[in-house]
């Protein structure tokens, strides 16, 4: 008998969503009514305008062949567009843009065309899970950094870089982050890019929540810094600031040499996303941007009604300050659980599906995510749910005044 036991399969843990996705799964077959904040699954449309671009390329004859594995011109000058309106940040479309499969892709994609066996890279814990499995899977050995852009990151930086063997080469960072919902500002990028250099690290921006942010000042990008696009990739996509998460439309921008190495690595691995979809996400960048100031509206929205009502419940959530996701601690009294039980837990008590937080890195145990794509109704539904799992293992919801 062959041995099945693959190299690159043998560096990868058991998946740990596989588990929660199957009770999900199997208690929906059995006619529950599984609320799901699992998933960052968005349950939005596109704007009309972009569907009915998707149709009308989708009817021409000669849109059925294969398209343009970096992505059609018009593209990746509508994403330039973007830039320089939203950022101030100018870039060539030809040589500083290339068009993903969605942004997951062009991660692991740019992994291994940057990666070499025994490479060290430096990456967040926890964080979303390609940022280290991509370059696992590339052969590169992860060492892990803080998730929280506070003054312990450089320092924790400093360390990694000085007493790590062979010295790292990438640095993986990504603000609005996900799972846990931190954002950076200029300042942070700025001390970025400058380690960067000094320490001849390649920097890989994850961008993807760019569009989601709850205050008033728009999230940077690490292209605003002057002299970032010597050492600086920087990832988007379109899934949750357009709802076209299932498009699967990406980009990266930024270092001519990063784009021309993921650029190479793509030839050989896809033709590009099918043109109708192409013309439509164009459609999208350079037509009228109602839907993201809508979804921005949305999110916060069911962002409050999240943590008023699960607060009510008796479970405190930390308000995120941006992306679509709560990053919720486990309530004190049933921390012993861990993260992979208690999400358990509540798919069998409470009908409500999590994340588990040990599924973004080991930094992430003690902790659920607990996503925004519910309607504000079964949100509510939720904490009330959790209320009656809470009150049956003891835990006690808070007393409310009156008024």
């Amino acid at each position: 008998m062959m041995n099945d036991d693959f190299y690159r399969i043998r560096r990868l843990p058991p998946y740990v969503f596989a588990e929660v996705n199957a009770m999900k799964a199997a208690a929906r077959a059995a006619g529950e009514d599984i609320i799901d904040l699992g998933m960052g699954n968005p349950d939005g449309a596109p704007a009309p305008h972009v569907i009915e671009k998707l149709v009308e390329v989708a009817r021409k004859p000669d849109a059925h062949g294969y398209s343009a594995s970096s992505g059609i011109p018009g593209l990746k000058k509508a994403q330039a567009a973007y830039y320089a309106r939203r950022f101030g940040v100018e870039l060539d479309p030809a040589k500083e843009v290339v068009v993903t499969l969605g942004s997951k892709e062009g991660l692991a994609n740019l992994a291994q065309a940057i990666t070499a066996p025994g490479d060290v890279v430096l990456a967040p814990n926890p964080s979303y899970p390609i940022h280290t499995f991509g370059f696992i899977i590339a052969g590169a050995a992860i060492r892990s950094i803080p998730a929280a852009p506070g003054p312990d990151f450089f320092t924790r930086l400093e360390h990694a870089v000085n007493y790590t063997v062979p010295k790292p080469s990438v640095l993986v960072i990504g603000y609005p982050s996900n799972p846990t919902a931190y954002v950076a500002d200029l300042d942070f990028y700025t001390k970025v890019v400058a380690f960067a250099k000094e320490h001849k690290l390649w920097v890989l921006s994850d961008l993807a929540y760019a569009e989601i942010y709850f205050g008033d000042t728009p999230t940077p990008s690490i292209l605003q810094v002057p002299g970032a696009k010597d050492v600086a990739i920087e990832f988007t996509s379109m899934s949750k600031t357009y709802s076209m998460a299932g498009w699967r439309i990406g980009f990266a921008v930024g270092n001519r040499q990063l784009i021309a190495a993921l650029t190479r690595v793509k030839s050989y691995l896809d033709y590009g996303a099918f043109t109708p979809i192409q013309a439509a996400a164009v459609a999208a960048l350079n037509g009228p941007q109602d839907i993201v100031e809508q979804n921005r509206k949305l999110y916060k929205a069911r962002r409050d009604v999240m943590v008023e009502s699960f607060g009510r419940a008796g479970w405190d959530l930390p308000p995120p300050e941006a992306s679509m996701f709560c990053w919720a601690p486990i309530p004190p009294a049933l921390r012993h659980l861990g993260s992979m039980e208690f999400a358990k837990q509540l798919i069998q008590h409470a009908s409500v599906a999590v994340a588990p937080g040990a599924g973004f890195g080991e930094e992430g145990e003690g902790y659920v995510r607990l996503a925004l794509v519910e309607n504000e109704h079964r949100i509510r539904q939720a904490a009330r749910n959790v209320k009656r799992y809470l009150s049956s293992m003891g835990v006690n919801t808070p007393a409310r005044t009156a008024g």
